[in-house]
């Protein structure tokens, strides 16, 4: 591959003149030939069994040739965009083929890259630190929630339901007095004040003791997923059956030894407010992190391809989808029940998109500025770093990750780390 010429023919598009010689393309040509000549016949022989050049004398010498390009162009167009100093971003691609032939072939491909970046006054940001003071009562309610994993469900009888009781409901939706499809249940176990159903169905419920039935007048929402139900008053015919509450365990040494390593509550608190107070510190860091990236979007300037976003929002998806996966859920099975459309998915991500590249192509920038750049040996410590993490043999994370993709993301690291070290705590 030869790079002619590389020529910036509107924003974030350049033409990138590119040569490959012949000996490279008729090797494509010959590999081409290979793959479809089983698919060929030719009067006097075998399906399959043409020579090339028999088949090229009957269909023309170029028979092979726009296969062969298809072959050859994506290596030629991403060297010739290493060698003109730009980063391809995925997105259309114009060629026009100048000529091809066994000399070779020239061709124009009109690509787009990634924009040119200005970014200054990252050095002494400031943000607004957040506390790490763990009080007793964080404590107390992160224990309230391991005592509440231990609880038990009792009966209650002689009280009126209230909220954070979960009451055994039968109930019956009616629409101008006609039941209406999915608005019946039997025996439903509904938590009080919970706002699992329609705004006030529960409020309602709450009040009445077991045993009674009644009737309760709600409105569904407007903007309700059942179209026929939007912003339509109704009727629901409760039996309620039980009520149930959850009965906590005491915290004492007891409950400590059965359900922990420790042997005192004293011991047990401590190790929570230990754990609390590194839970904290991560997220503090966190926010600290979040608060600079917003503030570095504010000094990038730059003219972002639209590409860019759309190829970070592919990504998000497909984060999501292998999430999904992960619980065994198929992505279009789930879009399916939750009635949720390919292009609503996009959009719940276009956000997080748009900052997540704002934010990666300020610290590109900031660390050619400071001429950060990650060493062999940084690479080769990833490397062995994911092979451990993903438990797998280290030939195999080299073949799935590129060293040069594993060292752009370092750079962008190690120029976040910059900015974070620079920065300056808020006294406000």
């Amino acid at each position: 591959m030869k790079l002619i010429s590389s020529n910036k023919v509107d924003t974030n598009r350049v033409e990138l003149v590119v040569e490959i010689d012949g000996e490279t393309f008729m090797k494509a040509v010959n590999a081409v030939y290979k793959k479809q000549v089983k698919n060929i016949t030719i009067p006097g022989f075998r399906k399959g069994k043409a020579p090339r050049s028999i088949i090229e004398r009957e269909y023309g010498e170029g028979v092979f040739y726009e296969d062969a390009l298809k072959e050859v162009y994506p290596e030629a167009i991403s060297d010739a965009a290493n060698e003109a100093g730009v980063e391809l971003v995925r997105d259309k691609i114009d060629v026009d083929v100048e000529k091809a032939g066994k000399d070779g072939v020239t061709f124009k491909a009109v690509v787009t890259v990634e924009p040119e970046v200005e970014i200054e006054g990252y050095k002494g940001l400031t943000y607004k630190p957040m506390s790490l003071e763990i009080t007793d009562e964080d404590v107390d309610n992160e224990i309230k929630k391991v005592l509440d994993r231990n609880s038990r469900l009792v009966t209650v009888e002689d009280r009126e339901a209230q909220n954070g009781d979960i009451a055994v409901i039968d109930f019956k939706g009616l629409l101008d007095g006609v039941a209406f499809e999915g608005g019946t249940a039997e025996n439903y176990s509904l938590t009080l004040g919970s706002g699992a159903f329609i705004p006030g169905f529960e409020e309602q419920v709450v009040g009445h003791k077991a045993g009674e039935e009644f009737t309760i007048d709600v409105t569904f929402p407007e903007d309700y997923q059942e179209e026929t139900l939007k912003g339509k008053a109704v009727q629901f015919e409760i039996k309620l059956h039980e009520i149930k509450t959850k009965e906590l365990p005491a915290l004492d040494d007891d409950f400590v030894k059965d359900t922990t390593e420790f042997d005192t509550v004293d011991a047990y608190k401590a190790d929570v407010k230990e754990k609390l107070q590194k839970d904290r510190a991560d997220e503090a860091e966190a926010d600290k992190e979040r608060q600079l990236a917003d503030k570095l979007r504010e000094l990038l300037k730059a003219e972002v391809p639209e590409a860019m976003y759309e190829n970070q929002v592919d990504n998000l998806v497909d984060e999501f989808s292998m999430n999904l996966r992960s619980q065994g859920i198929d992505l279009g099975m789930y879009m399916q029940y939750t009635g949720l459309t390919e292009d609503k998915l996009r959009e719940t991500y276009h956000d997080r998109a748009v900052s997540q590249v704002d934010v990666r192509l300020a610290l590109k920038k900031i660390a050619e500025l400071e001429g950060i750049k990650a060493t062999e040996e940084d690479v080769e410590n990833k490397f062995n770093e994911m092979a451990e993490n993903y438990k797998v043999d280290i030939k195999r994370v080299k073949a799935a990750f590129s060293a040069k993709d594993i060292a752009a993301d370092l750079n962008v690291e190690k120029a976040l780390e910059l900015v974070k070290e620079a920065a300056k705590a808020s006294e406000e």
